[in-house]
């Protein structure tokens, strides 16, 4: 067993805190932000995560996961510093480390003890270095080593993916830092593999581009099959059956969104670009990702004209669903864009509606998916939650003023969305030109 201290109770932060000691370790987990302390300490959740809060109170019920604000109580009698707190983008898209630098320094006014921090945050290549010439600088005189660590959480399967990772990634300069750090991991079956630090921090930005790349490529293929007549998940599906291609994040719809690949990819091409380089793909993945949410409002153009004073209803908040997390989310982009146009908007997610009311003004927010849609001229689907899979579509269609969706994740059926009576466009799905006269019929109907 360890001693492991996570600065940092976010995300990643409390997830990596809780997984360790579940695992076994003794774990205090540093937040400088005492309201979020005292929550933890109450056995309040600060971050909806699905498992988590059993894991989180399984472990401090058994006295191996503790809170604390203090960085000297954190570090009283660690072995590890994990590092997972926050990396923004700066003005010009570039990582702001401030975060990092302040915890490398309060580490190393803390630290008593030989000690091996680990950066879990997503940093920019050289911060394995810069961390350890802080802490150097600082308190030299106590024995430390420093490791990346990188994380490859998914939110809403955070725990899953801890407790059982397509693969663990390790670098240090010092051979017998990895070791240690690689002992942490000791029980659970997966390659781990061995690098230097900036190969281990480059390893996470190549992915989430590479992720978000295939995101933005099969939009792109999306606006492909709707002009000729094509549905995308049809093609998708073909394309996903090739054992090199596979299936995963090639669902069509209003783009990605989160804490991470926005900013991951911003970050990334603000470090090719400082090197001279021209990431074009990179800026096109960004650009894509910016257009899909456009295409809400387009779809609604063809369909109403004007969107002036229309009602439109947006099913889902958070950038994904299992998770309350609403930064860079596409609905709250969408949302905007239909308040530019002049609509107004109601709106209805599951976990995420404190988080968003703190994001956007003049919505009204309902408590249901029914009452969301109640009396609106649209609704659009932002975020493919279970729930809203499983809706009564007939119910749906008599609560809607006109019966017309946008479903911006693909999550209908066209042909049974037609037989109840629905106006329906996803993203690719591959139409026919718009039915006006049908259009016009519906919505005069409802006039």
């Amino acid at each position: 067993m360890s001693d492991i201290t996570v600065i940092g109770t976010g995300y990643v932060g409390l997830v990596t805190g809780a997984c360790f000691a579940d695992l076994g370790n003794h774990v205090t987990c540093v937040d400088i932000n005492p309201t979020v302390i005292d929550r933890l300490r109450r056995g309040e959740m600060t971050i909806y995560e699905p498992g988590l809060d059993d894991l989180v109170e399984r472990n401090a019920h058994a006295g191996r996961l503790a809170f604390t604000s203090s960085y000297d109580e954190g570090l009283a009698r660690a072995d590890f510093a994990f590092v997972a707190v926050d990396t923004p983008p700066g003005t010009e898209g570039e990582a702001d480390l401030a975060s990092v630098r302040r915890a490398a320094e309060s580490i190393a006014h803390s630290m008593r003890g030989p000690l091996i921090v680990v950066n879990k945050s997503t940093v920019p290549i050289g911060t394995g270095d810069l961390v350890a010439g802080i802490i150097q600088r600082t308190n030299g005189s106590v024995p430390f080593g420093v490791a990346s660590n990188p994380e490859f959480l998914r939110e809403g399967s955070a725990v899953n993916d801890f407790l059982h990772p397509d693969r663990i990634v390790i670098g240090a300069s010092d051979p017998a830092v990895a070791e240690k750090v690689r002992g942490l991991y000791a029980t659970l079956d997966c390659p781990i593999l061995i690098t230097d630090l900036n190969t281990a921090e480059l390893i996470k930005y190549a992915s989430n581009a590479f992720l978000a790349t295939r995101i933005s490529f099969i939009n792109e293929i999306a606006a492909i099959c709707a002009a000729y007549g094509v549905d995308v998940k049809t093609v998708s599906r073909g394309m996903g059956l090739d054992k090199r291609i596979g299936v995963s994040t090639l669902e069509a719809g209003l783009g990605y969104g989160g804490s991470c690949f926005p900013k991951d990819i911003q970050a990334l091409e603000h470090m090719a670009a400082i090197q001279g380089l021209h990431p074009e793909l990179l800026r096109a993945v960004m650009e894509i990702n910016r257009d899909q949410r456009r295409l809400v409002v387009q779809r609604l153009r063809d369909i109403f004209g004007s969107l002036d004073g229309r009602h439109i209803a947006v099913l889902g908040l958070s950038f994904k669903p299992n998770t309350d997390d609403v930064r860079e989310a596409p609905a709250l982009a969408v949302i905007r864009l239909l308040q530019a146009e002049g609509a107004r908007v109601r709106a209805y997610d599951p976990v995420a509606v404190p988080a968003a009311q703190r994001l956007v003004s003049n919505v009204e927010f309902a408590d249901s998916a029914y009452a969301a849609a109640a009396g609106c001229d649209a609704l659009v689907v932002a975020t493919e939650w279970n729930e809203f899979r499983q809706l009564d579509l007939g119910r749906l269609r008599e609560s809607l003023r006109c019966p017309v969706v946008i479903d911006g994740r693909n999550i209908y059926d066209p042909t049974d969305m037609a037989r109840l009576g629905f106006i329906y466009r996803g993203i690719g799905r591959g139409y026919d030109p718009i039915d006006q006269a049908l259009i016009q019929s519906t919505t005069l109907a409802a006039l």
